[in-house]
């Protein structure tokens, strides 16, 4: 079953483009990895400390494969909230049917 981690986390809005930058290795390599669909961490364009969330992977199993060897980020930038979840896909189809 496909898996998507989406949501949001909020840091300080002064450090928020060094947490965005520190995870850059992060996704490249990501993005690399069997299984990895899609992935991406990137600055929100509305809220000065919001940092968005998506990752698409094949299965449960090769989230955790990656995440057992994933880097840590280059930067320690403290996240203050999260919203962040984790969605097991049952169905799929395109948005404009």
């Amino acid at each position: 079953m496909e898996i998507i981690i989406a949501g949001k986390v909020q840091v300080d809005p002064a450090e928020r483009d060094r947490f965005v930058e520190g995870h850059r290795d992060i996704v490249g390599q990501s993005r690399k990895q069997p299984g990895c669909l899609d992935l991406a961490i990137t600055a929100d364009p509305l809220e000065a400390g919001r940092v968005n969330i998506f990752e698409h992977w094949e299965s449960e199993e090769t989230l955790e494969r990656w995440r057992a060897v994933a880097p840590r980020p280059s930067t320690s930038v403290a996240i203050l909230d999260d919203q962040v979840l984790k969605h097991e896909i049952a169905n799929t189809r395109p948005p404009f049917d």
